[in-house]
């Protein structure tokens, strides 16, 4: 089978969605498919490994209020796939792909990885509705199937007013190599790590507050924000830190391990390290002690995936829609405003060590069960086979 991948960026712009389609396409690959991957040249970073001769990158020209990839639909038809997907929404595929794909009689499958959310909606609303009205609505109403990462991704799709079929389907994760955690001779301290995109939905700005009245006494915990600065919100919360007292210092990875937090340059209670990536990013969650995602918006977050992946225990909101991270007592509840991100904290610093190792272990043991690549791999080529008429209704699709 010929899937198509298409969204807007395939680079370390693209965030989360960009790892999701390089790690779900390269398991489709190893299953025996011929996965294509279709996006634009962009100047983010480069994110590996890829199926054999993907991704496709296309040149694109900016127009107010739209970026067009001129040289989409011959893409296409090179590449002739069984059945296309598309990532994300509010782009130019929104418009081209049904367009292809009613010429070529296509199926076509979306994953809003989360952008249909109350939250994210309500980011640059007049904008959204405008774009729904002219092509949005058309191109996820016009879906075989549409793909929610959870639940509630899927409740956030009717709430929109849509009516197709909706599959539900986790992101994966690739589980590591057994290997030892970094050594703590030099870093006789702990670290909570905060691993992403810097942006205000991630709620940093309120988690910064919260640490400032969290950490007391002899704490020796350091906070970690590691990702890359969107809409200049690094320079909002360097200005938090100011304004609650709060030491920080631009520390680059591998400098930070080495010198580790008996240093004088990384006394700093915040460390702001920058995009991390490959084996730079599997030292460092090797390295930490927690993990932390206070966001107020999320389809299914792959940061959280990857922390219980290494044994990692995590405080997060509800809104990273993985209600069996509480369940399975693999992770600790908090909310988005202070006080209680507050109160996760200092529960996550008071814990013995045992406690944070166990909750840890209950997110490796999750992951295994639900969220490998290999099983979201074959849930997918399942759902691909249903819209082409080759296979029954999947028992995780809903709706007609």
């Amino acid at each position: 089978m010929t899937p198509a991948h298409l969204t807007q960026s395939v680079s370390t712009l693209g965030g989360g969605i960009s790892e999701a389609v390089r790690a779900l396409s390269k398991a489709q690959e190893l299953a025996g498919d011929m996965p294509k991957v279709l996006s634009v040249k962009d100047q983010g970073g480069s994110i590996s490994p890829w199926p054999a001769g993907a991704p496709d990158l296309l040149d694109s020209r900016k127009f107010p209020g739209m970026q067009v990839i001129p040289d989409l639909d011959k893409a296409l038809d090179r590449s002739m796939p069984d059945v296309l997907h598309t990532h994300g929404l509010w782009s130019y595929l929104s418009i081209a792909v049904p367009r292809w794909a009613k010429t070529h009689h296509c199926p076509y499958i979306v994953s809003p990885h989360g952008m249909l959310d109350v939250w994210a909606l309500n980011r640059s609303w007049a904008k959204k509705r405008i774009a729904s009205t002219l092509y949005e609505r058309r191109h996820l109403g016009r879906a075989s199937c549409l793909h929610a990462l959870c639940q509630s991704e899927a409740d956030s799709i009717r709430a929109y007013g849509l009516d197709r079929p909706v599959a539900v389907i986790p992101n994966g994760i690739d589980l590591p190599t057994a290997s030892s955690r970094e050594s703590a001779d030099r870093n006789p301290g702990k670290r909570l790590l905060f691993l992403g995109r810097i942006h205000p939905k991630k709620g940093l700005e309120n988690a910064l507050r919260a640490w400032a009245k969290a950490r007391h006494g002899d704490n020796q915990w350091q906070f970690v924000i590691a990702g890359w600065d969107q809409e200049e919100h690094e320079a909002e919360l360097k200005r938090i830190c100011g304004d609650q007292s709060i030491a920080y210092a631009d520390v680059e990875m591998g400098r930070y391990l080495e010198q580790g937090l008996d240093s004088d340059r990384s006394k700093a209670s915040v460390i702001f390290m920058g995009p991390v990536f490959g084996d730079n990013k599997d030292r460092l969650l090797r390295s930490v002690d927690a993990f932390i995602l206070p966001s107020f918006s999320e389809g299914l977050p792959m940061s959280v995936l990857e922390a219980w992946a290494y044994q990692l225990p995590v405080l997060m909101t509800d809104h990273c829609n993985l209600p069996e991270g509480f369940s399975s007592e693999a992770a600790v509840r908090i909310g988005t405003e202070v006080a209680s991100i507050t109160a996760g904290m200092e529960r996550m610093f008071d814990a013995p060590d045992a406690e944070r190792q166990r909750i840890g272990e209950n997110g490796l043991a999750l992951v295994r069960e639900r969220f490998t690549w290999r099983r979201i791999a074959t849930q997918m080529k399942q759902l691909y086979q249903w819209v082409l008429g080759k296979g029954d209704k999947p028992d995780f699709v809903h709706g007609e």
